[in-house]
């Protein structure tokens, strides 16, 4: 089958409305070999998907390293890629886990939102990629949530100070397609749009089918700005694939007991529209109106396979108007 493809503004770069998340390739949570990648990978192309990310932090390379080995073997006019900015690898000593990635390459890490920073990360990718340009460039966890409020504030001021205007020359000079964020909490993004224009936002777990929380004011914004919307995280790191079971995860933490009660009556709407839980997640992102493409990621080819599965539903009109609501 093939996905429509949707531009991100006057860029030139188009995504097709599903796409394929790499965090996976860099063994999140659990090893995955290089024969299960490439058979992921082969999966996702054949199924008609067209738009691949991937981020140094996945691996501390890895992932890339192993998308790019994939992506070699197909016309680079073929497929739009992403990847990240803001953390910066150098090589440095092998861990058995690195920030929940199981045998990471052995790379240090260190942030660095600014102009030389930005250069170095951008570099590093396109090395371990493969390629000479990267159709969209993130910067990636710029925010409070993962640095606290002063280190939060320092990596904002190089990004704004050199940082954005390095990667705006990279534009210019042709070796980026479109800048955005990439990043899971909004009020970041709304402060970045205050001084700097944004081509596209990749934005995990903050516009799902439990957290509507860029419906409270970011959409309005990105529609005024002509910013796109891209998903990730829309099973919000677990627990609307798995359901309120004990374990279950939200936001990469386990689940309090009142995000367990509001999936818990979730699952029980999905049901009663004949959904599952993760089928209703996926229908969710892939019908709202301001999202040009949502990420799906994975190892195995039979969860791809399943995601895939979900996304090709015919919906009834009742289970049209709960994923729509």
């Amino acid at each position: 089958m093939t996905f429509p493809r949707n531009p991100i503004g006057n860029t030139g770069i188009e995504v097709t409305t599903l796409s394929f998340g790499g965090s996976s390739l860099g063994n999140l949570g659990g090893v995955v070999s290089d024969a299960d990648c490439n058979a992921v990978m082969d999966a996702a192309w054949s199924s008609g998907i067209r738009y691949f990310d991937t981020a140094p932090h996945y691996g501390r390379g890895l992932s890339e390293q192993r998308m790019g080995q994939y992506l070699r073997t197909k016309p680079r006019n073929a497929y739009t890629i992403s990847s990240k900015v803001g953390r910066v690898l150098t090589p440095g000593t092998q861990q058995s886990d690195a920030d929940g990635f199981v045998n990471p390459l052995p790379n240090d890490v260190h942030y660095d939102y600014s102009a030389k920073g930005i250069l170095a990360s951008f570099d590093g990718s396109c090395d371990r990629l493969g390629v000479s340009k990267i159709d969209i460039v993130f910067v990636h966890d710029i925010g409070d949530l993962t640095h606290g409020k002063q280190a939060g504030a320092r990596h904002l001021a190089d990004l704004f100070d050199t940082g954005l205007p390095a990667l705006h020359d990279l534009k210019a000079q042709g070796r980026i397609g479109a800048i955005g964020l990439g990043v899971n909490e909004t009020q970041i993004c709304l402060d970045v749009m205050k001084s700097f224009p944004l081509d596209v936002i990749l934005l995990a777990g903050r516009l799902t089918l439990l957290d509507r929380d860029a419906e409270n004011e970011l959409l309005d914004v990105c529609a005024q700005n002509g910013t796109q919307l891209i998903l990730g995280g829309i099973f919000n790191s677990g627990i609307l694939a798995t359901g309120p079971v004990d374990g279950a995860t939200f936001d990469y933490a386990p689940a309090s007991p009142e995000i367990r009660d509001q999936v818990a009556t979730l699952q029980t709407q999905a049901e009663a529209v004949g959904l599952t839980l993760a089928q209703a997640s996926i229908q969710f992102a892939l019908r709202h109106p301001a999202v040009i493409s949502t990420l799906i990621g994975t190892g195995k080819v039979r969860s791809l396979i399943r995601n895939l599965d979900a996304a090709k539903l015919t919906l009834t009109p009742d289970a049209v108007q709960f994923v729509t609501r």
